[in-house]
């Protein structure tokens, strides 16, 4: 029974523990560094176009890692951290596998709570966006974009998925309904509103009409696995597109290694997303 299911029984440890991804998964120090690292070498050598400003605070800046071709797909990538942890160079190398397989890809910087509150964090990747649909052309990235997140990230892809430039989504272990957040130690930086839980819950928003993929591992924490189910179920009864990917056997953070690598079933299904439109 997922822990959802009683959630006014559990202690306060409980409900932390629901969302502590890091203590759930005990290795994640080295995976978190192993891709730090990764990052860095992907970002030294592709450093053509890395923080440009889109914004006037210290994080609002863009990665963009366009091709040869502008008009090849771009894969834009939020990375992850309950919205409050890490920053874009250190998710560079997540994007490997699509820009092996012949996508241009980009990453938006953003300020961190507790900074900016959920509701800015938000309108700052609408502004980035804004942005990049006026000039990313110039910059080499001007095919069609696919949105994409991990975590934290999943939840900004499903809230900004009808952004003007956006044909698709890929959201990747994100949470969809904020609610519960209020009552864990995320929300000491957070300091969740009602009006932002119910305006940027994806479960509580109309859909979106775009293809919208959801992805969990296997091995992550309930919560995390019911909430891509329940907004994959909420988007199926309104026949709207998009698959959901249950990815075997991966956590909350080997999951991402299906995006970095090119053969990586996430990589694979991009494409099919913009198959969709």
């Amino acid at each position: 029974m997922s822990p959802l299911a009683r959630w006014g029984e559990l202690t306060q440890a409980e409900r932390d523990a629901a969302y502590n991804n890091s203590a759930a998964v005990t290795d994640s120090p080295v995976l978190n560094a192993a891709r730090e690292v990764a990052s860095t070498v992907f970002r030294t050598t592709n450093s053509l176009h890395l923080d440009l400003r889109y914004g006037p605070r210290e994080r609002n800046t863009w990665d963009l890692f366009p091709l040869a071709d502008p008009d090849a797909p771009c894969i834009v990538f939020i990375h992850g951290g309950y919205w409050q942890r890490n920053s874009k160079d250190q998710f560079a190398n997540l994007i490997a596998g699509p820009h092996a397989r012949g996508w241009a890809a980009a990453l938006p910087g953003y300020t961190l709570a507790p900074d900016a509150s959920l509701t800015e964090i938000a309108a700052e990747i609408n502004a980035a966006l804004d942005w990049l649909a006026a000039y990313g052309p110039a910059r080499g990235i001007n095919g069609p974009i696919v949105l994409s997140g991990w975590s934290a990230g999943g939840h900004l892809t499903a809230v900004c998925l009808g952004h003007p430039l956006v044909k698709a989504g890929l959201a990747i272990s994100g949470i969809f309904e904020l609610g519960p957040l209020r009552d864990t130690y995320l929300n000491e930086k957070l300091q969740l509103t009602e009006r932002e839980i119910a305006r940027l819950s994806p479960m509580r928003l109309q859909p979106v009409n775009k293809p919208l993929a959801l992805a969990y591992g296997t091995a992550e924490l309930p919560p995390l696995i019911s909430d891509s189910r329940d907004l994959h179920a909420l988007r199926s009864a309104a026949h709207l597109p998009g698959a959901l990917i249950p990815v075997p056997r991966a956590d909350h953070f080997t999951i991402v290694h299906e995006l970095r690598d090119a053969d990586g079933l996430l990589t694979r299904h991009l494409p099919l997303l913009l198959a969709e439109t």
